[in-house]
Formats: structure tokens, sequence, C-alpha cells
């Protein structure tokens, strides 16, 4: 039996392409379970925030969402035995491009996993809650992405001028709650719709972003703001952002009621009444764009409300020749070590209570373990703080305690959802354990 030129002419060149498509396809597939299986060794498989959730039994394996992810770079998608799957959790930050572009919609995104739940206030998709009126935006709805809080602030504007009683007078037609991104997008949104509206801060412009370390880099991807335009941004620093923020609100005219802090919020007739610190304010709707971390979470230890003890990083300066506690594991904690270890005269130590850095960036927990290695940074894992005294900190490790010199300590341990407000409020609050 001879066989046909032509076979060995088209053939022979396909099958080498199917042969060669076929151990690239495999070779992946190794480096997805290495990373998968080495993530898991590391104590790093819990997601950080919202995340995708893959169903294998409508997976077919088409690599879709693993080209669509933006964070391409950092393996955060893969396949394994011919199925997506989350292989490096840590790194993902919601971007929702692999739901988008799954052809079979085996991709759901969540809040939350099994072990861990994160709580989420109820909103619908035009980011109103179950209370008609109040709407939310931003990080406190759980998404913490910078252009993902511009574009609900956004959209909830839209919505929001359509409700009945809008621009009729009488009372504002908006009250907005935090002058962090989602607030500000909001309030150039409201501008835009000539709403009559007010925006209130109870700490300064900028909101969470404004408490950020010095030259941390906030934001790696550009949003489009109402009146100004794109933001021409891909990486940037805190101080850059910060005048960006400033010469929007200077340039659109907007006005900013900062230091007034929201104590209550009341439903009355067509609309709600706002107590603040300083007056009252009456209004039709409200956005709450206030963040997730309005108040620190705290130790609960003796010595706690010692003056040395603060819970946010300003200018690593102050700390010059000083002994150092930081206290966490995230991304603040990680960047305020990094940062106080690099002024010489400092000894800092971090004191965490799990065994690996796992919900922080690669970037920060590479960096961290450079100035260790430097011998510039002590990191304690597995520890808690258990008393702190005027010149020293009592830390508990395994069945050990150490006792280390001290001068100022750093609580990085996140903060507290405003539950008690939202409910206080009437707004449902959620426990999420890897629902969507």
């Amino acid at each position: 039996m001879t066989i046909s030129p032509l076979i060995l002419y088209y053939g022979l060149p396909l099958l080498i392409i199917l042969f060669y498509y076929l151990w690239k396809r495999a070779q992946k597939q190794h480096l997805s379970q290495r990373i998968f299986d080495e993530v898991k060794a590391s104590g790093m498989a819990e997601p950080a925030s919202l995340h995708p959730l893959i169903d294998h039994n409508l997976c077919l394996g088409c690599a879709s969402c693993i080209n669509a992810c933006p964070e391409t770079t950092k393996n955060v998608l893969g396949l394994i035995h011919g199925k997506a799957h989350l292989i490096n959790p840590t790194h993902c930050i919601g971007h929702g491009a692999c739901k988008t572009a799954c052809p079979f919609n085996a991709i759901e995104l969540v809040f939350g996993t099994e072990k861990r739940g994160v709580d989420i206030p109820q909103v619908d998709k035009n980011f109103q809650t179950n209370v008609p009126g109040i709407f939310i935006a931003g990080e406190l709805g759980g998404m913490g992405l910078i252009r993902n809080a511009v574009r609900q602030g956004v959209e909830a504007v839209n919505t929001i001028v359509k409700l009945p009683g809008i621009k009729r007078g009488g009372k504002l037609d908006l009250i907005i709650v935090g002058a962090g991104p989602a607030g500000i997008a909001a309030s150039l949104a409201a501008k835009e719709k000539k709403l009559d509206f007010i925006t209130l801060e109870q700490d300064s412009l900028g909101g969470t972003v404004s408490h950020y370390p010095r030259g941390k880099i906030v934001m790696t991807a550009p949003a489009v703001l109402p009146i100004v335009g794109k933001m021409q941004f891909r990486e940037t620093t805190k101080e850059i952002l910060m005048e960006f923020w400033q010469s929007v609100v200077s340039q659109s005219g907007l006005k900013i009621k900062e230091r007034e802090q929201v104590e209550s919020i009341e439903i009355e007739e067509q609309g709600f009444h706002v107590k603040t610190i300083n007056t009252n304010y009456h209004s039709r709707a409200v956005l709450l764009a206030i963040g997730r971390r309005g108040t620190p979470r705290k130790l609960d230890v003796p010595g706690e409300d010692l003056p040395k003890v603060v819970y946010r990083l300003i200018d690593v300066e102050q700390y010059r020749n000083q002994h150092v506690l930081i206290v966490g594991g995230g991304d603040s904690a990680l960047e305020a070590a990094v940062s106080i270890a690099e002024v010489p005269g400092t000894t800092v130590t971090i004191s965490y209570r799990s065994e690996a850095f796992s919900r922080a960036k690669e970037k920060n927990r590479t960096n961290a373990s450079a100035v260790q290695k430097a011998g510039r940074l002590h990191i304690l894992m597995k520890s808690n703080v258990k008393i702190i005294e005027p010149h020293r900190v009592i830390i508990k490790t395994g069945n050990d305690e150490l006792s280390i010199a001290n001068d100022t300590v750093i609580v990085c341990a996140g903060g507290i959802l405003p539950t008690g407000f939202l409910k206080k409020t009437g707004v449902t609050v959620d426990t999420k354990f890897g629902t969507a």
C-alpha cells in the first residue's frame, strides 16, 4: 500500500502542528499544576475578594478565560486536566473579564469561600439596596478597584436621576456620603445631571486613598469620569492621584463638606433625614460610598489605648531611630514595614497571626522578603500581641512569649465593615461564603 504524495504533503505538516500544539498545552498544564500545588502548600489559596468560581461540568478547557484575564503575567488562571482553575487566587482582583469571555457560562463571580465569609450589603443591578432610595457604590459593596468604584458611582447616579420626585425642589435630590473614587465620580455625575446634591466626607478628599503611605501605587487601570473624561493613569502614586482629585474638584467646582461624619440616616416622607455631627439634611436619595474600613479593627489587648498605638501610616520619617512593631499581614502592613525599614536607625518587626501573607500582593511579599534578608526587618509568623507596654511589647509565639523593645505600634489589621450602621439604616447585609 502506497501513501499518496498529497497526504504526505498536507498531512505531515498538520500532524506536526497538532503534536506541537498538544505538547505546548501539556507543558502549560504541567506549569499550572505546579503553581497550584505551590500556592496551596504556602497557604495562599484563599482569594482576597471577588473572584471566579468555575463549574467544571460546563468548562470545556477552551482557555478563553485565561487569555482574557488582565493579570495573565501573574498566572491567576490556568488549565489543569483540561479544565480551567483559579491557580493563584491571591492575585485575582475581581476584573470579571474571565466571566465575560467564557463561551459556556461556566464562570460565576463570587464573594468569599467555604472557609472565609465576606459581609456584603444587598444591592441590585443598579446598586440600590433593599431600602428604596439608598444606594451603595465602591469598596463598601465589595468592589475594590478604583475603576469599578468610579463606574458604580456613575451608574448609581444614572438610576437616581430617574427616581420619582427628583428635581422637583423642596429638599435635596441626593446626598453622597464619602469622597473617595466612587463618591467623586458620583458627585461629577450628579453635577452633570444638574441634581441638587451635597457630598459629605468624614475625613478628607480621597477617602481611603488619602490614608495610604507616601509613594504607594494605587491605580493600575484607567477609568472615565463625567465632565473630566478619561483618567490618564496606568500606574501611579498616591501623591499624583491625590493631586488629580484636587484638580478635578477645583476645576469642576465641586463642593465637598469635609470633616462631616454621618451619624444616622432615617426614612421620612419622600426621602431621608440625614443627621451629621454638624447639622441635619433632607434628601430624596442617599448614595453611600464610604468604603469598608472606616473604623480600624483593634487588637483588644491591654495597653492598646497608649498614645504610641496608631492605625495607619502617613509619614515614615516620624519613626526615625525608633523600634516599630507592625501588626498585620496584608498589603498595608507589608508596605508600611518596607517603607519604614528604609529609614536609617529604625528597627522594624511584623507580627502576623497566620503562617503566610496570603492576602498580600506578590510584589509586596517579595519586597518584604528582600528587606528581611537584608536584616532590616524581623517577621514573626503565627504570632499574636499579648500586652502593649510603654517601652516594650509582649508577643505570644506558639507556646512561648517574646518581649521586644518598642516605641510605636502600627496596627494594620484592616477595618470593620459598618454593619451596625447599615442595619440601623435598614440595609440588609449578607455574609457570602462563595456565593454570587
